[in-house]
């Protein structure tokens, strides 16, 4: 299991404990974090499960794909600079501790 911490707009915090080898949004999902709908459930078809990635964690995670890209376009809410999907971050260890913003909306 690994802890990620989520905050939402307001700046709440919510820690999570996720099970490894899962995504980022199916713990989200899994642990009751509002803000995260998953509209597509993982299938990168939407930018419903749109986040903001906290450094240093976000230089760790593998780049961006073309198809990543063209989603995060979509977005509700602002796209920058550590705009993930995050149904396309898997958990394992290397993550613990993963400080993870959620937009205003989805």
């Amino acid at each position: 299991m690994t802890k990620i911490i989520f905050v939402d707009f307001k700046g709440k915090k919510t820690t999570i404990e996720a099970r490894d080898g899962d995504n980022l949004m199916q713990a989200a999902i899994a642990g009751g974090i509002e803000g995260i709908v998953g509209e597509c459930c993982g299938a990168m078809m939407c930018a419903t499960c749109h986040v903001y990635v906290e450094e240093p964690y976000l230089s760790s995670l593998l780049e961006r794909s073309e198809g990543e890209e063209e989603m995060l376009e979509c977005t509700a809410s602002e796209q920058r600079t550590n705009s993930r999907l995050s149904c396309q971050i898997k958990i394992g260890p290397d993550i613990e501790g993963m400080i993870v913003h959620l937009p205003e909306e989805q």
